[in-house]
């Protein structure tokens, strides 16, 4: 499926080829849901992106504050989708720094072994019983 030359650039289209999303049709939801903000502004997946352009994107945890260097319609290997856009100094280090507070609070939890065995069900069991 080719596209002609004068065609516009969408919003959802330049976040897939980016790879920011696995698929395009899960860029438009993230845009939809209020996930993608264009200049600080929520947007619409059929909005023509710039050159210049801001976004906030939120992705699970991570909030990354990208400017669009590049427009492409294309999805390419990542090395290459990478040089579509330029995050900002602040995004990279908040996001670096939320993962290393998340990494230090999963510490403070207890590790299990895992599930229980059968017997260790039926001593848990045994013990509820008693109660």
């Amino acid at each position: 499926m080719t596209q002609p030359a004068d065609a516009k650039p969408r919003l959802d289209k330049w976040l897939w080829a980016a790879r920011f999303f696995k698929t395009r049709s899960l860029a438009k939801q993230a845009i939809e849901g209020g996930k993608v903000h264009y200049d600080g502004a929520r947007t619409k997946p059929g909005k023509e992106p710039k050159i210049g352009d801001q976004l906030r994107i939120r992705q699970g945890l991570a909030d990354r504050e990208v400017e669009i260097v590049a427009i492409s319609q294309q999805r390419r290997g990542a090395p290459e989708a990478q040089l579509l856009y330029r995050e900002s100094e602040q995004s990279i280090s908040k996001r670096e720094q939320d993962a290393a507070q998340r990494k230090a609070l999963r510490g403070n939890s207890p590790a299990t072994a895992g599930r229980p065995t059968k017997k260790q069900r039926r001593d848990i069991r045994h013990f509820h019983d008693q109660g």
